[in-house]
């Protein structure tokens, strides 16, 4: 191996020439993007090795792992209900003794009582047992009306292609014969009892670039998937095509569509006659259909007859009519500095409206009367904890399901009448004592000025302790305050602090927020985490060395650039299911999907910017970085495991402490049920602990024989690389 030092002159060109041979794509650890091949097996059944022996060992893993476990698997916290049409309230429960989970429902009568009697559908543990498959619960999506059958999707140890089974409601079995369709990343949905939309994987050529259908067909009961007949179909490098079915009475109406990438799309309504008829919104608008309306959620500008709607705006208009070209809209919600829409549920005769102010929950009902929309708040909603609408039934009825909940308050669940009575049905239990804990809200200063709030839990008046803070920053996806057992119980009852920083990409403040630091202006978003980050230590509510850092996914990527670009901020980073490396992302999985986010690293304009953050890319020898710990999951079909694996075969090539470990279940939530879910969670508040509480583990730091990689030129791909 090359080293630096006297008589070494020539090493910084080796070195530079090397960097240039990986910056163009000569990846040294290509071979672990094979998912199941021998030799990366090997290399990650090493890896997973070490790290269990050295952070699994002692009284303090298991009895963490025992606590969330208890709280995963508590018998009394809320058995969320889903509502579909019929008046049942279907739940999925998993517990101790059903790991795999049930599918049951029960009546309003039965589920007010504090043990209801449950109808169970499908039992998965008795299910994976007879037909030796380890199936993980996706969705179920149920025949309207009529409510008698429907389509059940189940994965294999959680990934997100699934198998789709038909299920008699009745006679709680699957239907021979019936709508069936193979494991493939499908879109599926009801049109009557004997046809469905189905885009799945059809055979060479059906998919698009990033892994999803490509075409969707109109499949007619006991006829070959082969005898489907197309009704849409996009191009190769789309996202994905759909095809929705509305079964409304006298509103019934066909969609088709197409995903030109994450945020633009164009769709059409399918007349009886088979003609489209486009809706012309903008591409990157999100449009809805209830009875006579279209709702429009803009993310950018809209000019329209003289006046422009701003970007996060809410436009309402009759459906017909903005199709025979009027575009009489009524604006119901608009934007400013503190304010965005969170979302919107329509009830039979009313719209329930979520906003945020400054990242904290309102809720409010408009009812169209006339040319105008009437506005009152939601009842029952509590003015000290985040609430949001788990379900509605537009078909039937003004009934609403609300759920309340604070970082130290636990959910409520309550049905509400919009205009009449509110009664709480259930409430979670307290998994941890929040006495002498309090929430605060600070807002940082970014570099360019920008005020980023983030949320503080913890005791106040403890300075200086172990701290995890947390973020995400993508997708125009907000962090909202929400009650973790987990965390309470392994970090904030050992006397940590907790913190959720609410970063630009993110959706606190709505589109503008997610443009912000969209593609080449990304860096605000790492910007914003840490000047969050220091003023956790201006403030004196912990230290560098004792504040440690975790997200997952996107914010995975967060953690790997925090650990990469400022590790001096830091004690010690946890990333799971990560995107790291931003060379090849497009090119492993869904990650083509991504670009709209990101950028295209083969265009030569975004690879400039993306190659100065890819946390892969700009792992340094001859700096001090924080321990970090990579968790992934082999049955992630959506980011793809090789970003944690190489990233952690970088570090380890450069002599940086890191631990690594990869569920062999578990989908991109990196656990396939409570028991994988508990050890990764306690796997990750352990190692946090011990690193910033100040309990050292010895953790691999050596090169082994599966990391290094030969070259032609005879030396091994380990050269130290300057700052």
């Amino acid at each position: 191996m090359l080293t630096s030092g006297p008589g070494s002159g020539s090493l910084i060109g080796i070195v530079a020439k090397v960097a240039a041979l990986f910056d163009e794509g000569d990846d040294p650890y290509l071979w672990l993007e094979d998912l199941d091949g021998e030799r990366a097996a090997g290399w990650v059944r090493e890896r997973n090795a070490e790290t269990v022996a050295a952070l699994t060992g002692g009284e303090s893993f298991a009895a963490l792992r025992a606590e969330i476990r208890q709280v995963l698997d508590a018998e009394d916290r809320i058995p969320y209900p889903g509502w579909r049409g019929d008046g049942f309230y279907y739940n999925y429960w998993t517990d101790a003794a059903r790991p795999r989970g049930i599918w049951r429902r029960t009546t309003l009568e039965q589920y007010r009582r504090p043990e209801p009697e449950w109808d169970v559908l499908l039992d998965l543990d008795a299910l994976a047992a007879e037909e030796g498959e380890n199936w993980v619960w996706q969705q179920a999506t149920v025949l309207r009306p009529g409510y008698r059958r429907c389509l059940i999707s189940l994965s294999r140890g959680g990934a997100d292609a699934a198998v789709v089974r038909e299920f008699d409601l009745v006679r709680r079995a699957f239907v021979e014969d019936g709508f069936t369709l193979p494991e493939a990343k499908t879109d599926v949905c009801w049109i009557d009892a004997d046809h469905v939309f189905v885009g799945t994987d059809f055979g060479p050529g059906s998919l698009t670039s990033s892994g999803y259908p490509r075409v969707v067909k109109r499949w007619r009961r006991g006829t070959p998937l082969s005898e489907a007949v197309v009704v849409h179909e996009g191009r190769p490098d789309d996202v994905a095509v759909h095809a929705s079915h509305d079964p409304t009475p006298g509103f019934e109406r066909d969609f088709v569509g197409r995903s030109l990438d994450f945020y633009r799309s164009e769709s059409w309504l399918l007349t009886d006659a088979g003609e489209r008829i486009r809706i012309e919104v903008p591409e990157d608008a999100h449009w809805d259909v209830h009875r006579e309306w279209l709702l429009i959620r803009l993310r950018s500008p809209w000019p329209v007859d003289g006046v422009t709607h701003p970007a996060g705006a809410l436009l309402a208009t009759r459906f017909d009519a903005f199709l025979a070209g009027g575009r009489e809209l009524t604006v119901l919600f608009r934007p400013d500095d503190r304010t965005a829409l969170s979302g919107y549920a329509w009830t039979r005769h009313h719209l329930i409206l979520a906003t945020l102010v400054d990242v904290r929950s309102r809720l409010e009902v408009l009812t169209p009367d006339g040319p105008r929309w009437r506005r009152q708040p939601l009842a029952g909603v509590p003015a000290d904890a985040h609430s949001r609408i788990v379900e509605t039934d537009p078909d039937h009825g003004d009934a609403y399901l609300l759920d309340s909940e604070g970082f130290l308050t636990p959910a409520t669940l309550r049905l509400g009448q919009v205009g009449g009575a509110v009664e709480t049905l259930k409430r979670e239990p307290a998994f941890f004592d929040p006495d002498g804990l309090a929430v605060r809200q600070f807002f940082a200063t970014s570099a360019d000025g920008t005020r980023v709030p983030y949320f503080v839990v913890g005791d106040p008046d403890v300075a200086g302790g172990p701290t995890l803070l947390t973020g995400y920053g993508g997708y125009e996806i907000p962090l909202t305050p929400h009650h973790d057992g987990g965390i309470g119980r392994g970090w904030l009852a050992r006397g940590g602090s907790y913190v959720v920083a609410n970063i630009r990409g993110g959706g606190e403040y709505g589109p503008r927020w997610h443009h912000a630091a969209l593609r080449e202006r990304r860096p605000r978003a790492y910007e914003d985490f840490a000047a969050v980050a220091a003023e956790l230590v201006t403030r004196g509510i912990t230290t560098p060395e004792r504040l440690g850092i975790e997200g997952g996914s996107n914010g995975g990527l967060l953690m790997g650039v925090m650990l990469t670009r400022y590790p001096e901020l830091f004690g010690a980073v946890v990333a799971h299911v990560p995107v790291l490396d931003m060379r090849r992302y497009h090119r492993l999985l869904a990650g083509a999907s991504w670009m709209a986010e990101y950028g295209d690293p083969d265009r030569e304009a975004d690879w400039s910017y993306l190659r100065r953050y890819s946390p892969y890319h700009n792992v340094r020898s001859g700096r001090s970085y924080p321990p970090v710990l990579l968790v992934t999951s082999t049955r992630d079909d959506r980011v793809h495991p090789a970003h944690a694996r190489k990233m952690a075969a970088r570090l380890r090539e450069h002599g940086h402490e890191v631990a690594y470990y990869e569920n062999v279940e578990g989908g991109h939530g990196t656990a396939a049920n409570s028991e994988q879910r508990a050890f990764v969670w306690a796997l990750t508040l352990e190692f946090l602990w011990r690193k910033l509480a100040g309990r050292p583990a010895t953790l691999p730091r050596q090169v082994s024989s599966g990391d290094a990689v030969q070259r032609g030129g005879g030396f091994a791909w380990g050269a130290p690389a300057n700052p």
